[in-house]
């Protein structure tokens, strides 16, 4: 395989504008050099467009920042100090279907998907009088493009869409977002999917990308997607879909794939995790935000610290004293009771600036949990209470296995407990709580009292608004109907 490295800064950059009133619905129109309609080509156009399509997600407008932060930021562990008025509008759910977040998270979502769509078929077209080591390069590609597309559907489903399974109860047919299998023409007509088919979608595009991989192999870097990470993403898909069996049995081939067997127990080795670039050696993939390439102001690091957003103390209370995981949870109050936040897991310690941290988006804890919760839920205590285990014995206070709850209702608190404290700051918090049908305060107030501006809610049916600017371009993107009815207030 040729060693080709992917950052996510370099290369020929896909672009598409904010869709307005009177644009099409996707404008892929490349930003600096050739047309993508007619451009691609070549081998090497083809994996400079793939460049593009990693810089799109790498944005702080999707997964750098705004829909990665947006499932914690609106939900029961962020606290806001109100300093600043970012992320306010999520956090204390008085969003419009106007909102900045909600129309670049919508905008940049479509460029990676339609993006990543014409990698693709370029891909498929090229193949044809391709040498064997151009198609072998070009395969490579595609697995990448299919996971890219596959992660950025399903992110946009989660926000857009209705959750797809409840508590057990199916919403398959409710409206999710448009699929993409090919590229969009220009002033074409598109329609809203169900949200089954969009999972359909997602599934397919991952086992696809899985079996290339298997083919061709993958460049083995954190910073771009491999089979692991394509495993990764499809047991937290399978997971929603609660489809146990294939949730717990991709869980395990991510695992098997990465190598991760065991995770970090001791403070200073977990909060080692968080120096910044590939020093998380439990991450299975990640964004390449370096000292030298990240968002400043716009960054996680600054939202987590400067920003003003806090663990909240409801979180604070579920951590044991003893827990490693509080080597990173520096949060100090001024005179006057504020509190603030020294960045978490965006701390990047090794630079002293969390504005360099990076977003570790796929990673070993999460699988482990994905399993325990799979196990509990076909009825096998014990080897839930094992892979549980392994994210718990963060704290050393839990020596065993058989230290976790042994009835099935104990367990299921404690695992969405765990969930909780181990992937808070990677975004799944509300899509958690919203599968669960979770009985939840939100929009913390008056630190350090575990007291909320919205009293206990459910978030069954919640759902965010599609952008505005998308419903008033008229090309058949249709309005979630119940979007200000659902909205927690």
């Amino acid at each position: 395989m040729k060693n080709i490295f992917i950052k996510a800064m370099a290369g020929l950059l896909l672009t598409a504008s904010a869709t307005a009133c009177g644009d099409k619905f996707l404008d892929t129109k490349i930003y600096n050099g050739i047309d993508i309609d007619t451009g691609l080509n070549s081998v090497s156009n083809v994996g400079n467009a793939l460049n593009g399509c990693y810089n799109r997600l790498f944005r702080y407008y999707f997964a750098g920042n705004y829909a990665t932060m947006i499932g914690d930021i609106g939900s029961d562990l962020s606290y806001w100090n109100t300093n600043t008025s970012h992320f306010n509008e999520i956090n204390t759910f008085t969003y419009q279907p106007t909102s900045t977040y909600l129309t670049y998270i919508w905008d940049y979502g479509y460029k990676v998907v339609d993006n990543s769509s014409r990698v693709i078929k370029a891909c498929n077209q090229l193949s044809e009088n391709a040498t064997a080591s151009e198609k072998e390069e070009l395969d490579l590609y595609k697995a990448e493009a299919l996971s890219l597309r596959a992660y950025a559907s399903l992110v946009m489903t989660n926000i857009f869409g209705h959750q797809i399974k409840v508590a057990g109860q199916d919403f398959s047919n409710e409206l999710g977002i448009v699929v993409v299998d090919e590229p969009v023409q220009a002033y074409a007509d598109v329609e809203r999917s169900s949200v089954g088919a969009c999972y359909t979608a997602i599934v397919k595009d991952l086992t696809d990308a899985i079996a290339l991989y298997d083919a061709v192999g993958d460049r083995q870097d954190l910073f771009v997607f491999g089979k692991a990470a394509a495993y990764g993403l499809l047991a937290r898909t399978y997971t929603y879909m609660e489809n146990w069996s294939a949730a717990r049995q991709a869980a395990a081939d991510a695992i098997a794939e990465s190598g991760i067997t065991t995770l970090t127990y001791s403070p200073a080795a977990y909060k080692a995790l968080y120096n910044g670039g590939a020093s998380n050696s439990e991450s299975i993939f990640a964004l390449a935000i370096t000292s030298s390439t990240n968002w400043s102001a716009n960054s996680c690091g600054t939202l987590f610290s400067s920003y003003g957003y806090t663990p909240t103390p409801y979180l604070l209370s579920l951590y044991g004293e003893n827990d490693c995981r509080r080597s990173i949870i520096n949060v100090t109050v001024d005179d006057a009771g504020v509190p603030t936040y020294g960045a978490g897991k965006f701390g990047a310690y090794a630079y002293g600036n969390p504005a360099y941290a990076t977003n570790y988006l796929i990673n070993a804890p999460e699988m482990f949990l994905i399993q325990a919760e799979a196990y509990l839920n076909e009825g096998n205590i014990a080897e839930a209470q094992k892979a549980l285990f392994v994210v718990a014995h963060r704290n050393p206070d839990i020596a065993a296995a058989t230290d976790l709850p042994s009835d099935a209702a104990g367990l299921k608190s404690f695992l969405q407990d765990e969930r909780a404290r181990e992937l808070f700051q990677e975004g799944h918090r509300l899509w958690d709580l919203r599968r669960w049908n979770k009985t939840t305060g939100l929009s913390a107030t008056e630190y350090p009292a575990v007291k909320w501006l919205i009293q206990p809610t459910q978030l069954g049916d919640f759902v965010y608004p599609i952008p505005d600017a998308e419903i008033n371009a008229g090309f058949g993107v249709v309005q979630n109907p119940n979007w200000a009815s659902v909205r927690p207030q």
